[in-house]
Formats: structure tokens, C-alpha cells, sequence
């Protein structure tokens, strides 16, 4: 076993449960965890890494079957008495005993090079994109879900909220409308694909669920009112007692009026869980516009090319939008990305740290990390006087976000600084931030920017999955900043 503390000046502690505590296991993962750690110099990022890269599956994987047994249950609220079927994964978030479509999606992404020559990783992430399936097939216009009825595990108790289309708190945890929830769900599935060349998750329920991505879409794509004046009541509304005004939406739960003609999709709700102010949110627009183009190329390569034409057309026809209605001219910084807008002309300008973020967009794949417009955007969002929420102390500072604070910011939009710069500075200066806001060893959700050692959540796996997504990136990208000078890159062979 490792020594409890750590090698480097910070003597970080070890975080990973006994091996017979641990929820998922891999020999793959730890020759990556022994390769890496031993030709990293800087021996608190390397615990960092030790810790995080398996944090997910270690502690997260609450249930997953490989699909080789057949298992008669059926498919609650589903629309009939299909089983869940093939492998499953429900793969919860952390501290919170329940699944976020975009964060379990994310916490596996530093896993997907391993499918291919790993077949319990494969089954692992197949299982996962399955279960995510299920979950949009009951409930899309949710974002967190309770353990699937085939777990027997008990489901987490909670207020329940006035939402409509009404839920069923036995299957759902929350019910916020996030777009970005969606794209994450294709996201995953692309992202296997393009790590395997698998179509293995093309199943009749991921076809439903496409179908009832594609319905919420042009769902909100519905403006407040027509082009004749007329209200439209939206599909979807929320409403939650509570003394936090970014918990609920006003308007009798409408939210804030959108106009017509903008082809762009409302989202309700932001990767924070918190409220949108003007209800198109652009980093989520970029992102539905990428995946629906990526999942239409491996459509079209399974042979069913008027599916993937209309999913190209969509993409495109977003991803304009944003061009058009999401660029916005600013008096100091020029053309930038605006992070929400109405189509009336009004514009939310500032950052969020939770991802899709307008910082993230290279990362997405919608524009690139040179692009005129980002490079605008990116100045601007990490400066005290163009960003809102970039929170600045004296030991600590990154962009936040109004779901913890004005004093926290958050490890993770260093992390997507450094992951977006092709600066050497500037990379390493947002790691070591990142390393001395993580005293435990682990990466948390908030720090502090006036005293790092003062935090939120300990236990936050999608954060650590970010950090060993970085790390990997930098090992094959800038293979110097960790194991020195004239190293070559290491490569997960």
C-alpha cells in the first residue's frame, strides 16, 4: 500500500479506499496510475493524480451489471414492459446519493482510451450510456436521477417540486431543466464512439431516447410569444419554495419572456443548477450543436442517412444561432461570446465555472482556442472587471458562480484554463493554484479565494476526473511541465 502521506512538500494524503472497498476495478487503471506518477517531478500533483484519476471508480459506481445475464424488470414509467437491457452503470455524483446526467458523463471521461483494450471499462461506460438512456426516456426534462428500480437500491428522500411535466420522485432526484443535461447524453455516446468505434449502444431504447431528445428541442425552441403576439405557455415549469432566488424560475415558473425566430433552445436551468436569467444559454446552445452533428456522422455510418441529415441540419442551424444572436459587441474587449441572451437584445455577460462553459468552448469542439471572438472572450472572462464571478483573493482565485458565493471559486475553471492555453505560465500558474486549494489530497468543488483551507465538498468526483483529464492532456501535449525538460510524451498504449 502507498505510504498515508504523500512525497512532496504538501505531504498530501493518500484518498483511496481498501481494495475491497473500492465500487469499480481496473489493472489498467493502476499501470496508468504507476506509469504516470513515477516520471511526474511534482510529487503533490502526482498524489493529486494517484487520488483522482481512480476517484470515480473507486467510490461512484454505485450499480452496474455487464448486461450478460438477463435480468426481467420492468422498465418503470417507460412506456411499456421493456426490460433494461444490455449492461448498466448508475454512477452517482459523490457526496449526493444520486446521478447527474452531465456529471456522470463527465466523470468518466478520462476512462474512454481504456475501453477499447479493457472490456470491463467498455461494459462500464456501454452500461452508463444505457442508463442514461432509460433516464431521458422517463423523465428529459430532468436532471438527476434516483437509483434505476432494477439497483433495488432505496431511492434518496426529498422535497418534491411543482414541475410540469410532473415527475415521479421514486425514479427522479431533481427535476431542472438543463439543455446541456441532454447534450451530455449524446456526448457520452459519441465520446465511446470515438474511442472504440463501438455502435454497440445504438440499442431501440437509445434511438427513444434520441427521439425524445429531438421532441425537447423543438419544444423550446417555442418563443413566449408568437410572431402575432400571442402567449405560448412553455411545456416545462418549476417552481420550489425557497428563500434562494436561483433555486426557482419567476413567472409563475416560466421563467424571463424569449422571442421567436432565433432558432435557438431555452434551457431553464444552468450546469450550476442554478436559474438561467435569459433563458437562451449560449455555452449550452454550443455544445447541443456539436454533439448533434457528431452522434449524425456515426448515424450516417450505420447507414441511416435521412436521421442523420436532420440531425446535421440542427446542428448547424444552432450552431448559426449562436453566431448570430450569442456574439455580442463589448465596449472594451470587441466581439465576445455573451453567456445568455433573449433575442430581444438583452445579454448576460460573465462566466459560470461549471461546464458547458463559454471558457470550455474549445474543449466542446465549437470553435477553437485561436479564434478571434474566444480569445476576446476569454480575456474578458478572466479579468475582475469583465467577469462578474472571476473571484480574486489573497491566496486563491478562479472563476465562480452564484451557486456557493462571491468568496468561492472553483478548482474546475482552472483546470479548463489551463486545458484551453497553449501558455506555459499560465498552465502551470493554474496548477499549482489547483494543488494548494486540495490539502486533502482530493480536488473539491469550491475554495475559498481568502483561505484555501476552507472549502466546500471533500468528496466531488467530477472535479477530480477534470484534474486527471488535464494531467493526461499535458503528459501527450506538454509532456515538459511534468516530467522535465525534453521528456517525451506518455501516450496510454
Amino acid at each position: 500500500m502507498p505510504q498515508p502521506l504523500g512525497d512532496g512538500p504538501m505531504a498530501l494524503p493518500y484518498q483511496r479506499p481498501h481494495p475491497d472497498c473500492r465500487t469499480f476495478s481496473s489493472p489498467h487503471i493502476e499501470k496508468v496510475i504507476e506509469e504516470l506518477t513515477s516520471r511526474m517531478r511534482d510529487k503533490d500533483l502526482s498524489r493529486l493524480f494517484e487520488n483522482a484519476f481512480p476517484n470515480t471508480l473507486d467510490t461512484t459506481v454505485r450499480w452496474h451489471v455487464n448486461g450478460a445475464e438477463r435480468r426481467p424488470r420492468k422498465r418503470k414509467n417507460h412506456g411499456g414492459n421493456k426490460e433494461w437491457e444490455g449492461a448498466q452503470s448508475f454512477i452517482v455524483t459523490g457526496d449526493i446519493d444520486a446521478e447527474w446526467l452531465r456529471d456522470s458523463t463527465n466523470q468518466l471521461e478520462q476512462y474512454h482510451v481504456l475501453a477499447q483494450k479493457d472490456r470491463s471499462i467498455h461494459d462500464l461506460i456501454l452500461g452508463a450510456i444505457n442508463t442514461q438512456a432509460e433516464f431521458v426516456i422517463a423523465s428529459p426534462y430532468c436532471n438527476a436521477f434516483q437509483p434505476p428500480p432494477p439497483s433495488h437500491l432505496p431511492p434518496t428522500g426529498r422535497p418534491v417540486d411543482n414541475v410540469h411535466p410532473v415527475y415521479d420522485p421514486a425514479v427522479v432526484f431533481e427535476c431542472k431543466y438543463e439543455l446541456d443535461s441532454l447534450a451530455h447524453f449524446l456526448a457520452l455516446s459519441s465520446k465511446f464512439y470515438d474511442s472504440t468505434g463501438s455502435t454497440a449502444f445504438l440499442t431501440p431504447s437509445w434511438y427513444d431516447a434520441l427521439d425524445t431528445v429531438l421532441t425537447v428541442l423543438d419544444e423550446q425552441a417555442i418563443s413566449t410569444f408568437d410572431v402575432s403576439g400571442e402567449y405560448t405557455p412553455n411545456t416545462y415549469s418549476f417552481q420550489r419554495v425557497t428563500s434562494t432566488g436561483t433555486e426557482t424560475l419567476s413567472l409563475s415558473g416560466n421563467g424571463n419572456p424569449l422571442n421567436w425566430g432565433t432558432n435557438l433552445v431555452r434551457s431553464a436551468f444552468r450546469p450550476s443548477d442554478d436559474a438561467t436569467i435569459l433563458g437562451f444559454y449560449i455555452p449550452a446552445n454550443a455544445m447541443m450543436a456539436v454533439q448533434l452533428k457528431r452522434i449524425a456522422e456515426i448515424i450516417r455510418g450505420v447507414g441511416n442517412g435521412d436521421l442523420a441529415d436532420n440531425l446535421s441540419n440542427r446542428g448547424t442551424t444552432i450552431e448559426s444561432a449562436v453566431w448570430e444572436h450569442g456574439v455580442v459587441s463589448h465596449k472594451k474587449y470587441g466581439k465576445v461570446f455573451a453567456y445568455e441572451v433573449d433575442g430581444y437584445g438583452s445579454s448576460i455577460i460573465m462566466d459560470d465555472a461549471n461546464l458547458p462553459s463559454l471558457l470550455s468552448l474549445p474543449k466542446l469542439g465549437f470553435v477553437d482556442s485561436s479564434d478571434e471572438v474566444y480569445q476576446n472572450t476569454r480575456k474578458m472572462l478572466l479579468s475582475k472587471e469583465g467577469n462578474p464571478y472571476f473571484l480574486k483573493g489573497t491566496s486563491f482565485h478562479g472563476i465562480g458562480g452564484p451557486h456557493v458565493g462571491l468568496q468561492n471559486a472553483w478548482p474546475m475553471s482552472l483546470l479548463i484554463q489551463a486545458l484551453t492555453s497553449d501558455d506555459d505560465v499560465e498552465i502551470m500558474e493554474s496548477l499549482e493554484l489547483v494543488k494548494n486549494g486540495s490539502r486533502l489530497g482530493l480536488i473539491h468543488e469550491t475554495v475559498d479565494v481568502e483561505a484555501p483551507s476552507s472549502y466546500t465538498r471533500s468528496w466531488f468526483a467530477w472535479a477530480n476526473s477534470l484534474y486527471s483529464v488535464v494531467i493526461l492532456d499535458l503528459a501527450q501535449r506538454k509532456p515538459h511541465l511534468l516530467f522535465g525538460d525534453g521528456a517525451g510524451p506518455y501516450i496510454i498504449a
